[in-house]
């Protein structure tokens, strides 16, 4: 390997790797960390054992959990929290469309008080005033950004909270009475793949729109898109690129002639809070990652919260319960009266402590922070931007000389030609040095894509080290493009062959489809 010049800013790294097994295979039969106690005699007499009430039909003849002491379970979970990357780690502006950011940790502690982390759905409202109250609050807050009339908090993600807005799109047509007709949904293929995939799945036949040599939208190709048969349009804006369609009013207009919803997917909001609203481009309704945009960390990581806002006319479709303020009385309360609600699209009311980051998040800051944030990133963004161009395996399609919103979609298609090094080698590579790097959604509609977001939290030194170490990758690539091809080589796992994920007789997603994959393997 080069030597590494202290001064280039480029830092040498080398991850924990343990030849660590999984839980289930550390566990040793009798073997207790925790042992919990049986009913107390007054809850015995009250409602019984809490087991035999149960039918048998309902019992589990074996729970099958791992059996480990307290202090293996430890070591064991700290071991693969060393093999891991985040935004307290390393400077995490590699992950694209994903928006890291510095989540404060005064925000965590507030989330991990016991008067958040042992609430209980079922808790009598009068014991849960403070956190309703707070995500009453937050709802307001989110209505002011985003122009929205009613919001909703129970999505776990993006992705679920784009199937919300697919099934509230569902039952506004259903309760017109158009469902027969409106059949066809209409997005774009740089908004997120969940934007077509969702309503797929509500059975919406999906109309993609490619980009004009600008990489907007084409507006032509959407006119000839738009029909009766439209029920909804759905869009990131900006999209992934990094490109803002600053037309969207004559496609949210053309889309309301016909009949049709407009549904905003502002996962990309990162660089327009207090600059535009949802309302104004004239969307029906919207949502936000508050795990992204408002800083609590991302769902990979944690518990996530995709906030849907609609306007009054679809209110009375949003999942129950919604928190409401009953003024005679003077209390919060959780409303499961909702006239043609669509139900829940999970349990309860989502995850409140996400909820209580953000909002302490928003009142830190207040609205000219939130706005001082959108500026930050779009100037962080394009600081990058411009400095990476300069490279000469670096390229990024559309709107030559026009700057980016909150991220840009690269391509490295030259480095490719050059020396046979993909983005994916580079992605790999950037590990050695601690780095996160994100390539694009699939399919490859750029060609070697790298997809890059700073956000507002990295300074301009963190990013002159991002730069000059995604650099120092690249001009290696052309001295000795091996070294990028085998790559990584100081990470916690060494180069996957990801052809293997593709065959299922190889993999497993739990346990017991591993023994029993195991079995019939050895059978």
């Amino acid at each position: 390997m080069n030597t590494i010049d202290r001064s280039s800013k480029v830092r040498n790294f080398h991850q924990a790797k343990w030849d660590e097994p999984i839980i289930f295979e550390l566990s040793k039969e009798g073997e207790r960390g925790v042992i919990p106690p049986y009913a107390e005699d007054e809850v015995v007499e009250s409602i019984g054992d809490g087991i035999s009430v149960l039918p048998q039909s309902l019992r589990r003849k074996n729970i099958d959990l791992p059996e480990i002491a307290q202090h293996r379970v430890l070591r064991h979970y700290l071991r693969l929290s060393q093999q891991t990357l985040g935004a307290d780690l390393n400077v995490e502006i590699g992950q694209g469309t994903c928006t890291v950011k510095y989540s404060p940790k005064i925000n965590e502690k507030l989330a991990r008080m016991p008067q958040m982390s042992e609430l209980h759905p079922h808790q009598d409202e009068r014991s849960v005033q403070g956190i309703l109250e707070i995500m009453s609050k937050t709802e307001e807050y989110m209505k002011e950004i985003s122009g929205m009339d009613r919001f909703t908090f129970q999505p776990s993600g993006g992705s679920q909270a784009i199937m919300t807005m697919a099934s509230l799109v569902r039952a506004y047509h259903d309760k017109n009475g158009d469902s027969d007709i409106k059949d066809e949904i209409i997005t774009t293929i740089y908004s997120h793949p969940s934007d077509a995939a969702a309503p797929a799945v509500k059975g919406y036949k999906i109309i993609k729109i490619f980009p004009d040599e600008n990489g907007y939208p084409d507006f032509e190709a959407f006119k000839e898109a738009v029909s009766e048969r439209t029920a909804a349009f759905i869009v990131a804006n900006p999209e992934d690129t990094g490109v803002f369609n600053p037309r969207v009013k004559e496609f949210t207009d053309l889309v309301h002639s016909v009949g049709g919803l407009c549904c905003y997917d502002q996962a990309n909001a990162n660089g327009l809070l207090g600059v535009t609203r949802a309302k104004e481009a004239g969307f029906d309704m919207c949502f936000f990652n508050i795990h992204k945009t408002f800083s609590a960390p991302h769902g990979c990581g944690g518990p996530a919260t995709g906030a849907v806002g609609v306007v009054e006319k679809v209110s009375k479709f949003l999942p129950c319960p919604l928190v409401d303020y009953n003024k005679e009385e003077d209390k919060y309360f959780l409303n499961y009266n909702l006239e043609d609600s669509i139900g829940r699209v999970r349990m309860f009311s989502g995850v409140p402590q996400v909820v209580l980051k953000a909002y302490a998040w928003m009142r830190s800051l207040g609205p000219d922070g939130l706005y001082e944030v959108a500026k930050i990133a779009v100037l962080n963004n394009n600081y990058l931007y411009n400095k990476l161009m300069q490279h000469k395996s670096v390229d990024a399609p559309y709107i030559r000389g026009k700057q980016r919103i909150e991220q840009v979609r690269y391509t490295l298609e030259k480095l490719k030609d050059d020396t046979g090094v993909s983005t994916a080698d580079v992605q790999r590579r950037m590990m050695d040095f601690g780095m996160h790097y994100w390539t694009s959604h699939h399919p490859y509609y750029v060609e070697e894509p790298v997809t890059l977001e700073p956000t507002e939290t990295p300074s301009k030194e963190d990013i002159d080290e991002y730069i000059n170490t995604l650099t120092y990758v690249l001009d290696e690539a052309y001295e000795d493009s091996s070294i990028a091809i085998n790559a990584p080589y100081r990470s916690s796992i060494h180069k996957v062959d990801e052809s293997e994920l593709d065959d299922s007789d190889k993999w497993a997603i739990t346990w017991r489809a591993y023994k029993k994959k195991n079995t019939l393997v050895k059978a």
